[in-house]
């Protein structure tokens, strides 16, 4: 195993609205694919690449999601409480930043899931993460390996692993999978209280310090439930033919 952060951000606070009827009454967090919750996928994943810290944030049926993470004993969970105000994609991050000690840490939506390659892709996000001359280090799917996915991508990257955006109406190579590691500089003069992460992440392409490593494998889109039943049964095709 190699080094790489052992603390994690995980993103909770969404309302599912896409996912419903199934988020009326549940956090999209704590839907299942395949007989587990989804949060419980990526922590799991992140548990095997070294993470012994999560911090999680919570808005939307936030006592569920407390109370299923509470029974979780094998890691530290500390909960970032959002149920007052939502912060954002990045208001969300800025708001926890104490946490992370001003060292990198993954972030991670609690929706993300996917099918690895030949090597686990949080452990080739460690191995190519170079705080020197990146802000941000990106896990991108190709838009043709992907599961319940029929948008357009968002990004292109070059031989070297740099990002940077396709201009409008144009169709990108990579969609992010919804995990990367990002250094707390990137934070550094953002704005206070509820913000979207993409000004920041627009602010990296522009110095150069915005990276991306290809996933090797299968990324899932869990952002409907069809997409549910179309998860489960390219897992159950796989499992029957390995």
């Amino acid at each position: 195993m190699s080094n790489g952060p052992t603390r994690a951000m995980i993103m909770a606070a969404g309302l599912g609205t896409r996912m419903r009827p199934l988020t009326s009454d549940l956090p999209k967090p704590l839907v299942t694919v395949a007989g587990k919750a989804l949060i419980d996928h990526v922590m799991d994943r992140l548990m095997k690449a070294g993470v012994k810290t999560f911090v999680v944030n919570v808005h939307y049926r936030a006592e569920k999601l407390k109370a299923h993470l509470a029974q979780r004993k094998d890691a530290e969970i500390i909960i970032s409480d959002e149920t007052d105000s939502i912060m954002d994609s990045g208001g969300g991050v800025a708001k926890a930043l104490a946490y992370f000690r001003g060292e990198p840490f993954f972030h991670a939506n609690s929706d993300t899931l996917w099918v690895e390659g030949t090597r686990p892709a949080l452990e080739r996000l460690k191995l190519r993460w170079n705080e020197r001359e990146m802000d941000a280090l990106m896990l991108l799917a190709p838009t043709v390996n992907t599961v319940c996915y029929d948008g357009r991508g968002d990004f292109m990257m070059d031989a070297d692993g740099r990002i940077s955006r396709v201009g409008e109406q144009r169709i990108a190579p990579f969609v992010w999978s919804g995990v990367e590691i990002l250094h707390p500089r990137l934070f550094e003069g953002a704005p206070s209280g509820k913000f979207s992460i993409n000004p920041l992440w627009d602010r990296a392409i522009q110095k150069g310090r915005l990276f991306g490593v290809r996933l090797d494998g299968v990324w899932m889109h869990i952002d409907r439930p069809s997409a549910i039943t179309e998860a489960e049964h390219y897992l159950a095709d796989l499992a029957r033919s390995r």
